[in-house]
């Protein structure tokens, strides 16, 4: 009686194998591009800053021996370079929670039908493509101690001048104003767009059973923008920690060190 030789069913360790490898090797494929990428302009960074960081480098010698970890002891006992982490979580405080708030508000004022509502919006996305450099001349302008608009309109309410960029307990808030204003628009436009991403049909069955408009918004409108929140969160945090434009242009991480960040301590 004839026989026929069993071939390996779809269950066997190598027709596993086997069909791993045709059906992922395309899609694996299509990935490698973008992680050539990744690795070549986030890893690759990472790990060559990393060995820099080992070396002492002077602009003047070509020469870099190798330190060890003693720049890192530098910075461990370098009290300038505390202050400086330190005006770094103090701005990072300030600067998320209140240009997450206030876009928040500003992009429910913008999801409105009313007229001109377009130029509204452009008008409010407009900071964010000015360069930082005009908005420090204007917000040098703004808070100049002597003929400051800022100071011009305490004066108005019977308020002394402030020393804004000047002064040791306000060079930090002013510049959180500033920069706030300038990403303003951006984080407003963001919550915009999930603001008109939530379904209509579950704001009009609350509004049917009787809830609020307050009601509407913290049980169905916040929870739905909450993807957005944490993208907001996180980019936010992002910028704050890479803070250096602002303070080079305007208070070079003066007065007495309270506007001295991480990146500009590393710069200096």
């Amino acid at each position: 009686m004839a026989t026929v030789a069993a071939g390996p069913h779809r269950g066997a360790p190598g027709f596993a194998r086997r069909a791993l490898t045709s059906d992922h090797l395309a899609g694996w494929l299509f990935v490698l591009p973008a992680v050539f990428l990744v690795a070549l302009f986030s890893i690759f960074p990472i790990i060559w800053g990393f060995i820099l960081s080992m070396q002492k480098a002077s602009l003047l010698s070509p020469s870099r021996p190798f330190v060890g970890f003693d720049n890192y002891t530098h910075i461990a006992n370098d009290p300038l370079a505390r202050q400086a982490a330190v005006n770094a979580v103090y701005y990072t405080c300030l600067f998320v929670p209140i240009s997450i708030i206030i876009a928040l508000f500003l992009a429910i004022a913008l999801n409105q039908k009313i007229r001109l509502i377009r130029f509204y919006r452009l008008a409010v996305f407009i900071p964010v493509a000015v360069s930082t450099i005009a908005t420090g001349v204007m917000f040098m302008w703004v808070f100049d101690a002597n003929f400051g608009l800022a100071n011009w309109a305490l004066g108005g309410v019977g308020l002394g001048p402030f020393g804004w960029f000047d002064s040791v307990s306000g060079a930090m808030p002013s510049l959180v104003i500033m920069t706030v204003w300038g990403w303003l628009g951006f984080d407003a436009i963001i919550y915009l767009a999930a603001l008109q991403g939530v379904p209509h049909e579950l704001v009009e069955a609350a509004a049917v059973d009787g809830a609020s408009r307050w009601t509407i918004f913290r049980h169905v409108t916040l929870p739905l923008l909450g993807p957005a929140t944490q993208l907001l969160v996180v980019w936010s945090t992002i910028s704050a920690v890479q803070l250096f434009d602002e303070v080079f242009f305007i208070t070079r991480g003066g007065p007495l060190g309270r506007t001295s960040v991480p990146v500009y301590y590393i710069y200096r």
